[in-house]
């Protein structure tokens, strides 16, 4: 049987599996982008928490399964392990589809909207620590966007990921960094941005 893992038993996968601070943080941002954009699309109620979780839960696995080459590497060991536990399809392909090197397509909303705040969220919360301030509330939609002419900085943050998922979502680039701001601030406390 299906079953999407609450968010106690989502927090407790994560923590038993990553100890990294920053991708602990990650993780939170993701999800808050997630569920912000379950509002964003008027979401049915019953599946904000699968979207939530999902990305809670996409880069578990990344800590102890970085090696993307090997089936036991990173999201094919998590995938695994989370169909273990009962996870739902669709949370399971998008997970898979988050990462290009799958080769698994993102079809769904839920697939698509993790694929495109993943990398962008991470960049965006990279715009607000370089701040002296640290606070969100004042960052601009240029700012950010200037920031991703700079190919110095962020430099793990692939930018090719998100323009392409901007595109799939079939919104434009300046928007979609608009949704994810809107997105980060939500949690912004919790991994140590000022609002």
């Amino acid at each position: 049987m299906n079953t999407i893992p609450n968010r106690q038993k989502a927090l407790e996968i994560l923590h038993e599996h990553i100890k990294s601070p920053q991708l602990i943080r990650h993780s939170l941002a993701v999800a808050a982008c997630m569920q912000w954009h379950a509002e964003y699309y008027n979401i049915a109620d019953a599946e904000k928490e699968l979207w939530y979780v999902t990305g809670l839960l996409h880069d578990f696995d990344y800590e102890l399964h970085p090696d993307p080459i090997t089936p036991d590497g990173h999201p094919f060991w998590g995938v695994r392990y989370l169909e273990t536990q009962g996870a739902p399809k669709e949370m399971l392909e998008a997970i898979l589809g988050h990462a290009n090197y799958s080769d698994v397509p993102r079809v769904s909303l839920l697939s698509k909207v993790l694929y495109a705040v993943d990398e962008l969220s991470g960049f965006v919360t990279a715009c607000v620590l370089v701040r002296p301030d640290k606070n969100i509330s004042e960052l601009k939609v240029s700012s950010v966007t200037k920031r991703f002419k700079d190919k110095a900085f962020a430099k793990g943050c692939n930018r090719e990921d998100m323009i392409q998922g901007a595109q799939e979502l079939g919104v434009e680039l300046d928007k979609h960094v608009e949704n994810v701001i809107a997105g980060v601030k939500t949690i912004a406390d919790e991994i140590g941005l000022h609002i």
